[in-house]
């Protein structure tokens, strides 16, 4: 009888006494899986390559999985990541292994597109500071006339990144009757005018929104894409809303120009600095919005961030290319396709029907 196919969920996927940190995320598809058992690593982050060598497949959480978590023997095959942004992953390391890196952009998209579109109308409504007054009774409501709010109707929504996130946006916004433009040097423009979106270059973006989102991946190119040059274009009323990475925005300058009122407010998801540190001065300001890169945890998030990895990793056990594959030139590479061919021969289709 041949070994079983193991899989690995990151050691912060379960808390100090063994229970399941999320339990919307549903284990059971794998407990039913033939010739499949999976076990939680230690917590350890990164995580340790010594923990792996009995591993076939990985499920991430927010540990780190670098050049030195890949063990040498060579048996891992993929590493699932429990969400879209990899920049915790060492992406060329895995491909030079022959590991594929997957993400769930399923998962994620509405959820992510509901947090952005929450933190618009909590800025442009004045929720905060109107939760604040009525929190006040009498003297609060006295003074309700002087935080009034934005309406959206004609106004313009600027996105940097129209992909798997912004395009979500921007469909689920149309009932706000906004003016829609992105900045995307990726973007399909045909399919950005199907869906009225304009492109524009990224100084004309944060001139001209009243409300700059981003929705781009972290990398070297976007790392301080957002900096006191772009912010110092946007309008005095403008807002700025961040749910992809923090280091996309240079904080101390955002900080900067929201302590000077140069713009309206930020609502921000992510921070530079994850958790922050306490006296961080952006946690003090009453025109931000802030939540710990979780605003679009929900049930249905993780259960279906949950379902795309269990789906991934059963894919490549039978010897199936699996799906939203980052590194797709690992799937042309002669250790890759060994691994599929075994796993075809071991659990999956036989290698003449794949062919």
């Amino acid at each position: 009888m041949s070994a079983p196919f193991r899989v690995a969920l990151s050691g912060d996927f379960r808390k100090a006494d063994g229970s399941p940190v999320y339990p919307d995320f549903d284990l059971e598809p794998l407990r039913q899986a033939r010739d499949v058992e999976f076990a939680y690593l230690e917590p350890r982050n990164p995580v340790e390559a010594e923990q792996l060598k009995d591993f076939d497949a990985l499920i991430l959480l927010a540990h780190r999985f670098t050049r030195e978590s890949i063990h040498l023997n060579g048996r891992l095959a993929v590493v699932a990541r429990f969400g879209v942004g990899y920049d915790t992953v060492d992406v060329d390391a895995c491909t030079q292994a022959g590991v594929a890196l997957v993400i769930t952009p399923d998962g994620v998209r509405r959820p992510v597109a509901v947090s952005i579109i929450a933190l618009i109308l909590a800025l442009t409504g004045k929720l905060l500071i109107k939760d604040r007054l009525t929190r006040e009774a009498a003297a609060g409501f006295a003074r309700r006339g002087e935080h009034m709010g934005v309406g959206l109707v004609g106004r313009t929504l600027g996105s940097v990144g129209i992909g798997n996130i912004g395009a979500e946006l921007f469909r689920m916004i149309r009932p706000f009757d906004m003016k829609l433009i992105a900045h995307d040097p990726y973007a399909d423009r045909g399919l950005a005018a199907q869906s009225g979106v304009q492109l524009v270059d990224l100084e004309e973006l944060f001139r001209r929104a009243d409300i700059v989102s981003i929705s781009c991946p972290l990398n070297s190119e976007t790392r301080h894409l957002v900096n006191a040059d772009r912010l110092a274009l946007m309008k005095p009323t403008a807002y700025l809303i961040n749910t992809a990475r923090g280091p996309i925005v240079d904080q101390k300058a955002l900080t900067k120009v929201l302590q000077e009122r140069r713009i309206a407010g930020a609502g921000l998801d992510v921070l530079e600095q994850e958790p922050p540190d306490p006296d961080d001065p952006i946690l003090k300001l009453d025109n931000v919005v802030l939540a710990p890169h979780a605003l679009c945890w929900t049930d249905q998030c993780f259960a279906g961030n949950g379902a795309a990895d269990v789906r991934a990793v059963l894919d490549v056990q039978h010897g199936r290319e699996p799906r939203v594959v980052v590194n797709r030139s690992v799937l042309e590479t002669e250790i890759w396709k060994k691994r599929m061919f075994k796993f075809r021969a071991r659990w999956g289709l036989s290698n003449e029907a794949a062919g």
